[in-house]
C-alpha cells in the first residue's frame, strides 16, 4: 500500500489496524511510529523542503519496485482541462511514478484548490478514482467528476 496521507498524528487510526505503508515521506513515517502494527517503508531521495518529501530518480528507482493497493496523492491544482497539479516538477513525477504502481488512487484537496492548476501536471482527472474535498465542489466540477466515474467524498 503506498500512502501520502495529508499531515498530522495518525490520531484518527485504531492502533489495531495492520498495514504497511510505502511512503516518500520522513513526516508520515514518524507520525505512524507509535502504531505498532504498521509495517513502514520509507522511499529516501533529495528531500523537497517545502513538501518534507523525497524527490529524484532514487525515488522513482525505488518506487519501480513497488505494487500498492491504494494511493493518497494530496495535490495543489485540481483542474478540469490542466488535470491534476503540483507547484514542483521532481513532485510531480513521483507523484506519476506512485499512482502508475497503485491499483487505486485517492485524492485529498482543499476546496481552494479545486479549479486552479499549478505550473506541473501530475496527470489527468481520471488518473484519480475518488477525490476527498473538504467543502462541497461547484456544479462543473461534480459534473465532470461524475462523467469520468470519479467518486466525491
Amino acid at each position: 500500500m503506498a500512502v501520502q496521507p495529508p499531515s498530522g498524528n495518525g490520531a484518527l487510526l485504531p492502533k489495531e489496524l495492520a498495514f504497511t505503508v510505502v511512503t516518500h515521506s520522513p513526516s508520515i513515517a514518524v507520525a505512524l511510529v507509535d502504531f505498532p502494527l504498521v509495517e513502514v517503508i520509507l522511499i529516501g531521495g533529495q528531500l523537497y523542503r517545502h513538501s518534507v518529501v523525497a524527490v529524484g530518480s532514487a525515488v522513482i528507482e525505488a518506487i519501480a519496485h513497488i505494487n500498492a493497493d491504494l494511493f493518497f496523492m494530496g495535490v495543489t491544482g485540481v483542474h478540469k482541462t490542466a488535470g491534476l497539479t503540483t507547484g514542483n516538477y521532481e513532485e510531480a513525477g513521483v507523484k506519476r511514478a506512485l499512482a502508475a504502481r497503485a491499483a487505486e488512487t485517492v485524492v485529498m484537496v482543499s476546496k481552494e484548490k479545486l479549479n486552479s492548476a499549478s505550473a506541473f501536471a501530475i496527470g489527468d482527472l481520471s488518473l484519480a478514482s475518488t477525490l476527498i474535498v473538504d467543502g462541497e465542489p461547484d456544479a462543473e466540477m461534480q459534473q465532470l467528476l461524475q462523467q469520468k466515474q470519479i467518486a466525491l467524498l
